[in-house]
């Protein structure tokens, strides 16, 4: 019901509050046109401006989130025989003028550009009288959002716009450090107007912002930055605040049971209100779904296959002897485990190893992969009767406690001290959910392996983590050969060809 409320919020001042902030990056006679309606004396107008950037938050495209994970040694395009550019982009060969890498830019730069409107929408509030320190809520509430979303853009393709007004003279390139250290910074200056609160304690914006959304992305920033003390800090205090704890339950953390729970510090969230038709606010999970399956409930939809846990991610868990994060994280097709058994090494496998699921839906065979994503995966017992769409209604997950407790455990073997416990307390916190036995002496190894083991195929974390440590060897796999020079992605040749500020950087530093 809470994802409901928040939703619906959504829906009803989306559209009048990101009217003005469409293309934003092109125009601004719009936006001062439509300022002249506006009563900015009014506290429900300021909370329909800081919904409005949460709605732009929210608009995140079906194609955006594989594109950050699709380089990681967790998982594979899948998708054989369609979109050949994607899947070369898992093998670092790199196409600038494909269509995903501008669409990824675009669209997430003009959330940022809408974003910083609602900013500045909402200083005019605080001039019209409404609350100041509400206003200063609502302005921390936009900057962790845009935050996030600057940081995603940088750890994909490097120097990217640093953008803090809607004036177009003043967006700046800048280099990944200098927006990491930006983006720290703006959390500092977020944290203290933000609610001490967990998310899903919220009841005006269930799920929204709150100043541990703020630390963990500046943990998130800083370790880019390979600052592990910041980090240990930042991860340590929201540990301390003891209102966060792992879900129960692995495999339904990903799925309806696990919507706004108390491990999701940041999610993105969609429901059809509970309702067999009608209005039905859903991400296209399709994308990541088996091509072929037999549903529980035989009208359920299938997916595309685009999205394929590696081999060697699931021949890394089957070495740790892992059942119930490897059962979430990957569903089998029959060709995938023949495949598996070729190997002598895994001729026997667990029996959960299956093309059916715990919850009766038959992962067919199909042409596009060998195995999907379990964490993308909705079971058709979970859709709302009447919806028949490939996950509709799950929530995208995008930052949890175990990834706060794991960056914590890293910070502290790389030599930060810390006042949340030891590595070994966090790690093994983790590892007690999913069935794993303690640990002793952590190491910072360990922790990356945990960090494989828990987090693959959410956000490109892995990949990211290899690439701050230069682990080129992790990353070279199944033919693939990595070098750092294939780090990020090149700037799409579409805003090359628009942006003077682009192109002047690209050439200079190129």
């Amino acid at each position: 019901m809470k994802s409901t409320i928040y939703i619906k919020s959504l829906l009803l001042v989306c559209g009048l509050y990101l009217a003005s902030c469409d293309n934003k990056l092109d125009e601004d006679a719009e936006l001062r046109s439509y300022q002249n309606d506006i009563d900015y004396s009014s506290t429900e107008g300021a909370y329909g401006a800081v919904v409005g950037a949460y709605a732009a938050f929210q608009s995140v495209g079906w194609e955006q989130i594989p594109l950050i994970a699709v380089r990681g040694d967790d998982v594979n395009a899948g998708g054989l025989g369609d979109q050949q550019s994607f899947a070369d982009t898992d093998n670092y060969t790199y196409d600038n003028n494909y269509w995903m890498y501008n669409s990824l830019w675009e669209n997430w730069f003009q959330d940022v550009m809408q974003i910083t409107s609602q900013i500045e929408q909402l200083e005019l509030y605080r001039e019209g009288g409404v609350s100041s320190s509400l206003v200063d809520q609502y302005i921390a509430e936009a900057m962790t959002l845009r935050g996030f979303i600057t940081l995603e853009l940088s750890r994909v393709f490097g120097d990217v716009y640093l953008i803090e007004s809607t004036d177009q003279t003043s967006i700046t390139v800048e280099s990944k450090e200098y927006l990491m250290q930006w983006i720290s910074d703006q959390m500092d200056e977020a944290i203290p107007n933000l609610v001490d609160l967990h998310p899903n304690q919220r009841t005006d914006i269930p799920g929204g912002m709150t100043k541990y959304t703020a630390l963990a992305v500046k943990a998130m920033a800083n370790l880019e930055l390979k600052n592990y003390q910041a980090v240990a800090d930042a991860t340590g205090e929201i540990i301390n605040s003891g209102k966060f704890e792992l879900y129960d339950d692995f495999y339904q953390l990903f799925k309806i049971p696990g919507k706004l729970c108390n491990e999701n510090i940041l999610e993105i969230q969609y429901s059809d209100f509970g309702q067999s038709s009608g209005a039905n606010e859903a991400h296209l999970f399709a994308f990541y779904g088996p091509q072929g399956w037999t549903p529980a409930v035989p009208e359920a939809g299938e997916g595309w296959g685009f999205f394929e846990p590696s081999t060697k991610y699931i021949k890394f868990m089957l070495d740790r002897g892992e059942t119930t994060r490897l059962e979430t994280s990957v569903l089998f097709t029959d060709r995938g485990i023949a495949d598996l058994q070729t190997d002598p090494d895994y001729a026997t496998l667990p029996d959960f190893v299956s093309n059916t699921t715990r919850d009766g839906d038959v992962i067919n065979d199909y042409s596009r992969a060998m195995f999907a994503s379990g964490k993308h995966y909705l079971p058709s017992i979970q859709l709302t009767e009447g919806r028949t769409d490939y996950g509709t209604n799950k929530n995208y997950t995008v930052i949890r406690y175990a990834e706060v407790l794991l960056m914590y455990a890293e910070a502290l073997t790389r030599g930060a001290s810390g006042t949340a416990g030891s590595a070994d307390d966090a790690v093994n916190l983790v590892r007690a959910r999913a069935g794993m036995p303690a640990l002793s002496g952590v190491t910072s190894d360990d922790v990356m392996d945990e960090k494989f083991a828990e987090l693959a195929m959410e956000w490109g974390i892995r990949y990211y983590d290899m690439i701050r440590l230069e682990e080129t060897s992790e990353l070279s796999y199944d033919g693939r050969t990595f070098t750092m020079e294939k780090a990020y992605l090149p700037y799409p040749l579409e805003q090359l060809d628009v942006s003077p500020i682009l192109d002047e950087y690209n050439n200079q530093n190129n």
